[in-house]
């Protein structure tokens, strides 16, 4: 989390991808000026899904499209509260210094994975779900998960940094965050998936008002270049 939790804390649980931006100046910009705190939970928008069907309560989500269309629909997230952050891509990177492999074509890429000692990705969070499809689009599943280093959850280039696998598949923004690695570049557009990112505010919340007022500052244009320098594109 960003700070301790108080009675005047608002807290969030998001996916990963908006978490170099957020971490960038988003957060640090709101608390000094209204003198509230945020703490964020970082966490595969599969997992959030799981706790707000057990559940549990916060006060913003912040999840991927489609699940936030669900959230709404099921009464978990207030429909007047959400905006629309951010448009994120998927890419593969590799450990600081390691040769970057050729992923530009489809035959590229297909033998960048197959040449892998190990490619890390998490089962759990949207990328990973999106990789599992395009690996057997590509007729390469069986080889590929015989030597993946699949992670329930985090960050899978800390696999690279760690030496347990030489490629990493995640949200660009995603990679970005660790440090000790290189981007190598995104997925082909004919495998691509763009995951666009929306957040809204539970029904239950106690600091409503202090939620609206976060969410009012994620598409102030003085954030664009935080949301590009992250890795991905704002929404607005």
């Amino acid at each position: 989390m960003s700070s301790d939790v108080t009675a005047d804390t608002v807290r969030i649980w998001s996916g990963l991808a908006v978490r170099g931006a957020f971490e960038g100046g988003i957060i640090a910009d709101y608390e000094a000026r209204t003198g509230h705190r945020i703490a964020v939970d970082w966490l595969p928008t599969t997992l959030i899904m799981e706790k707000v069907k057990a559940g549990a309560e916060t006060d913003i989500l912040v999840a991927i499209r489609e699940s936030m269309d669900q959230l709404i629909a099921e009464g978990k997230v207030d429909p007047a509260t959400r905006v629309e952050i951010a448009h994120s891509r998927l890419g593969l990177a590799v450990a600081r210094g390691a040769p970057h492999p050729r992923i530009d074509t489809l035959d590229d890429f297909r033998a960048t994975l197959l040449a892998a000692r190990s490619v890390a990705y998490s089962r759990a969070g949207a990328s990973g779900i999106h990789f599992e499809t395009v690996i057997e689009q590509l007729g390469i599943a069986a080889e590929v998960r015989a030597r993946a280093t699949v992670i329930p959850a985090g960050f899978t280039a800390e696999k690279l940094v760690t030496g347990e696998a030489d490629l990493a598949v995640q949200q660009v923004s995603e990679l970005l965050v660790v440090k000790g690695i290189e981007l190598v570049g995104k997925f082909p557009e004919a495998l691509q998936k763009v995951s666009s990112f929306s957040a809204g505010v539970m029904p239950g919340s106690p600091h409503r008002a202090a939620a609206q007022g976060f969410l009012a500052t994620l598409n102030d244009p003085k954030f664009h270049a935080a949301y590009r320098d992250s890795g991905v594109d704002p929404a607005v």
